[in-house]
This record gives structure tokens, C-alpha cells and sequence, in this order.
């Protein structure tokens, strides 16, 4: 720090660079301050004096000061006359604040150096322990800085080895996106969008974020003049819920697919007596559109009856256990119809779009959301996809909020309502990993790998098809399928028991509702939800539809 130049009343110098003056013998541990004598004296006649350097003590521990300052040829009366002496307290400490007194004849001096006869700091016997202590906390692995949770994480371990998992909603990441997600991006805090951070040091991430945007077009085949994307959902769900916030108002309309009939409940679902089950229902208008109950098939006459008479400003297609292709093209032309912006959630079957093992929604829809762990074998989270630029042609009447532009405006209302409306600051070890997964995704192996998911739900549907089962629809064309138990007087919670007790399916179910009050709903599972996902990551590949019919007439 530069003593030749004054400085404005008093100014505390924490930094390690500043040398101490040449006489004075401090502990190792003491802290260096600069103090500027200078008062702000409006008399012009005062002269001013340069800043004078100062020595911060930490607390003597001696019992007997005076004793101590006899022994070494002075008293403890002369010391303090000598110097001035202040007690000021700092993080909760007393500290002791001493300059030489300045003389008559030296009142105008530049500078006053601080005494040699200022005592050595004493340090606390287990100061040095403590930040041993402190530095060795951050370098322990788990099991060492936590057993308890290392014991529960490794039964989970061998709870995922050791099952057959049929639930639609898992898979198995690899081992290079599990290590993004430990790695430390975690720490990195970068509020807003690439370019546009809050806060600084985020160029990395910033490279990592338009990396995961470009794998992600790239793995669906999209062009970036056409289409953008947002990584930063926390969920699809939240994916869902930042659509809605950025292009509706409070009360607008959307209409999705019923959860009962194989919907999410993030399109706006309520049960039958009305309760709102989810945030899209609670602030949003919502009316569901149903699959028959004689085929399970969505009952698109029905649908564009409906939808032309409520006319919602959204209209979504995709749910959670639908077995059968979706019809885009009938869906556009309903939304033509009523003037709705159409989305895809594409969650569950979204590995199979990347694959080209299903119908593309990217060819029909206006914006496109998917969860990123399941089908696509990535890390927990969100994924928007959305139209830019100029629209192909004018589609029905005046869309989302009377917009009648040329143009698409989907990307800034979208990207403000993930950050700042939703959220904070995005999951950066997400984004990575999902890269990785992205990466993956665009791979001939992994278009291999869905094939082949395809094949065991489809073997899978015919062994339980032989076994005079009853299947929603009569079958799957894609990963999962639903497993009708009512022809067997059963319910899904008894098939449930049984397969964990055996210790080796763990399935999801598909509830349907049954009014039992007034005042509340109980959900029966009448079906159970078997997807396929999981099996070839295991090495089980046509042979399972055989272990299972076997499996299934045993219990």
C-alpha cells in the first residue's frame, strides 16, 4: 500500500502484500492496517499528515502484563505514555490499537514508525488444529464424511443392480454423465442465458450451455434457423409450467390429454369433483380430452368437438402412458381449428423421436418439451424446444394472445419465463451431463438400442398376449405398455405386492379414478404401467417376453 498518498479517514488494509515497517517485530498472525491521521478540520491553516501504519494485536494471554513489560527494562506506565492506546473489538474479539504519541516538535512529521518494543502475538494451542481440521473436512470422500448416508446410497446401489426394472420414468445413465453431475460445476453460480450472466467467470459455462443447445438440435435433426432450445428446466414439468407463464395470462385456456387416460397431471389435470391437482390447473383454465373406454384410443372426433367450443390458446399432445403412436396431423389440424398454439410433451417416448423409431412431433408441432432422464438415458431434469422465425403459413385463427405476426415470438417469452420468472440460477453439472447424453443420443448404437427397446415391449405385449391377458389398445407401438387386470377381478396394488415381494420386477401403475364421497377421491390401480427401457441395459433382450410369461403363470 502507497503511504506517499493520503487516504480519506480510516482504512483497513486485510492484505497479505502490505510489508510491515522495518523495526517492528510482529507475530506471524497479526493483521496490518493503515490509519489516516487526517481529520476533516475545515481550518486551511492544519497541515495534513500522511497515513500512519498500525499493527492489529490479537489479545495478550499473560497473566501479569505488568510483570512481563518490568522484566524486559520497562513499566507497563512508561509503554502507555509512550503510545496511545485504543481497545476496539472485531468478530467478536478484543484487539488492542497502539501508535506512538506524537510530540510538539514533530506534530507535522510525514510518518511514525511503530515501536520494536511491541510484544510478540500469542496464538491459541489449537488454532492450528482447527485449521487442519478445516481444510482435511473438504477432502473426505463420502463414506468417510457421512457413513450413514453412504450406507443407504449403496443399498439403493444394489436395489437397481439386482431388480428388473419396468417403470417408465427410469433408466440407467452411464457413467460419464453420473461423473458430470458429481464434478464441480456444481459450484459455479450463472444466473441467465449464455452471454447474458449476472454474474461474472461464467465464459466455461457459457461453452458448455451452447454445446448442450447444439447437441440438442443436432439430435433431433433440427435447424437452428427454425428452431431453439432452453436447458435449463429443472423438470419437464417445470418445462411445461415456464410454456404456460410465458405465453398465457392468468385464466387462459389449455387442453391436454386426462390423466386417467394417460396424461400428466402438468397439463392441467382436476379430479372429477373438481379438486385442482396441479399448478397448471390452479392458474390456468383447463378442459381434458379422453381416450375411449372401449379401445383406449384418444377419441379425436370427440376431441375437435370439444376443443372448437372451449377454444384453449394451448392445446397439448404426449402424456405419460399412452401405448400408441400419436397422431400429429389430426392434432395440427384441430389446433388450426381453434386457434391454439399445439405442444408436444414428448417425455416419455422422446428417445424413440431422437431414434426415428416414432412418428416426428417436430414436424407438426409450434413447441416441443421432454424430460432428459428417461428415454434419453440422462441427468434429472427439463428440456424446451420452440419455432423461431417466419411461420409456414397462417394457421387457423389469431394465435396465442391475438398475436397475428408473420413471425414466431416464442423464444423471449419462454427464456423469461425460465429465468428470471421460475427460476434461479440453472443446474450447470445438469447441462453438462446432459451434453454428454446428447452426444450419445446422435450415435448409431444408441438408435440400435431403441430399436431393440422397441422389440422387448412389443415380445413382452405377446407373451402376456398368450397368456390371455388383456392389454390397453391390444398392444404398444412404442416402449411401454398397460396391462388391463380388471377381466382378472385384480388390482394393480395386488400385482404390485406380489412382484416386490418376489424381489425381482419393480413396475409402475396407471391409477384410475373411482369416486367413493363427496369430498374426496381414491385412486385404485385397475392397470399396471410396464415399460422396457431398462431391460437391454441389463443384457436382456426377446428372451424376456418368455421369462416373464413364465414369471407371471407362476404367481
Amino acid at each position: 500500500m502507497d503511504l506517499t498518498h493520503p487516504q480519506s479517514n480510516l482504512s483497513l488494509g486485510f492484505s497479505s502484500h502490505v510489508s510491515p515497517p522495518r523495526q517492528t517485530k510482529m507475530a506471524d498472525d497479526s493483521i496490518s492496517l493503515q490509519l489516516d491521521s487526517s481529520l476533516r478540520d475545515p481550518t486551511p491553516t492544519r497541515p495534513q499528515a500522511s497515513p500512519i501504519p498500525f499493527r492489529l494485536l490479537e489479545p495478550q494471554t499473560t497473566e501479569n502484563p505488568r510483570k512481563e513489560a518490568t522484566e524486559n527494562g520497562t513499566t507497563l506506565d512508561t509503554e502507555l505514555a509512550e503510545y496511545g492506546e485504543k481497545e476496539i473489538r472485531i468478530l467478536g474479539q478484543s484487539m488492542c490499537l497502539k501508535r506512538r504519541r506524537e510530540s510538539s516538535s514533530s506534530s507535522s512529521s510525514s510518518s511514525i514508525s511503530m515501536s520494536s518494543s511491541l510484544k510478540r502475538v500469542s496464538v491459541e494451542p489449537d488454532l492450528e488444529a482447527r485449521r487442519s481440521a478445516i481444510h482435511s473436512w473438504g477432502d473426505a470422500p463420502l463414506h468417510v464424511a457421512d457413513p450413514d448416508i453412504f450406507e443407504i446410497m449403496e443399498k439403493e446401489k444394489q436395489r437397481q443392480y439386482k431388480g428388473i426394472e419396468l417403470i417408465a420414468s427410469e433408466n440407467f445413465a452411464c457413467r460419464a454423465v453420473m461423473e458430470a453431475l458429481g464434478s464441480h460445476l456444481t459450484n459455479k453460480y450463472s444466473e441467465g442465458m449464455p452471454g447474458a450472466r449476472y454474474y461474472v467467470g461464467n465464459q466455461y459455462i457459457d461453452e458448455i450451455e451452447t454445446l448442450c443447445c447444439d447437441r440438442a438440435l443436432s439430435a433431433f435433426g433440427l435447424d437452428s434457423e427454425n428452431w431453439r432450445v432452453n436447458v435449463q428446466p429443472y423438470s419437464c414439468t417445470s418445462s411445461n409450467f415456464a410454456v404456460y407463464t410465458g405465453l398465457l395470462l392468468p385464466g387462459d385456456r389449455i387442453m391436454g390429454l386426462d390423466t386417467p387416460s394417460g396424461g400428466n397431471t402438468s397439463h392441467g389435470y382436476h379430479t372429477p369433483n373438481g379438486k385442482k391437482v396441479s399448478g397448471a390447473s390452479i392458474f390456468f383454465e383447463s378442459l381434458p380430452y379422453k381416450v375411449k373406454p372401449q379401445t383406449g384410443y384418444i377419441d379425436f372426433d370427440k376431441l375437435e368437438e370439444r376443443a372448437l367450443d372451449f377454444r384453449p390458446k394451448i392445446l397439448i399432445c404426449g402424456g405419460s402412458s399412452y401405448p400408441r403412436e400419436w397422431d400429429y396431423a389430426r392434432f395440427r389440424q384441430i389446433a388450426d381449428k381453434c386457434g391454439a398454439v399445439l405442444m408436444c410433451d414428448m417425455a416419455q417416448i422422446s428417445g424413440l423421436v431422437a431414434a426415428k423409431e416414432c412418428v416426428n412431433p417436430f414436424d407438426y408441432c409450434d413447441i416441443v418439451t421432454s424430460t432428459t432422464h428417461k428415454s434419453l438415458r440422462g441427468p434429472r431434469g427439463g428440456i424446451i424446444f420452440y419455432r423461431r422465425g417466419m411461420k409456414p403459413r397462417k394457421r387457423g385463427m389469431c394465435l396465442n394472445q391475438g398475436d397475428e405476426s408473420e413471425q414466431y415470438d416464442f423464444e423471449e417469452k419462454i427464456n423469461f419465463a425460465v429465468f428470471p420468472s421460475l427460476q434461479g440460477g440453472p443446474h450447470n453439472n445438469h447441462i453438462a451431463a446432459l451434453a454428454i447424453a446428447l452426444k450419445q443420443v446422435a450415435t448409431p448404437e444408441y438408435k440400435a438400442y431403441m430399436q431393440q427397446v422397441k422389440k422387448n415391449a412389443q415380445a413382452l405385449a405377446s407373451a402376456l398376449l398368450r397368456r390371455k391377458c388383456r392389454l390397453v389398445t391390444g398392444g404398444t407401438d412404442n416402449h411401454l405398455l398397460l396391462w388391463d387386470l380388471r377381466p382378472l377381478g385384480l388390482t394393480g396394488i395386488v400385482i404390485l405386492y406380489v412382484l416386490i415381494q418376489a424381489g425381482t420386477v419393480h413396475v409402475g401403475s396407471q391409477f384410475l379414478c373411482k369416486m367413493l364421497a363427496q369430498t374426496y377421491i381414491h385412486f385404485i390401480a385397475s392397470e399396471i404401467f410396464l415399460c422396457c427401457d431398462s431391460w437391454l441395459l441389463k443384457g436382456f433382450k426377446l428372451f424376456l417376453g418368455t421369462f416373464f410369461e413364465v414369471f407371471m403363470n407362476e404367481i
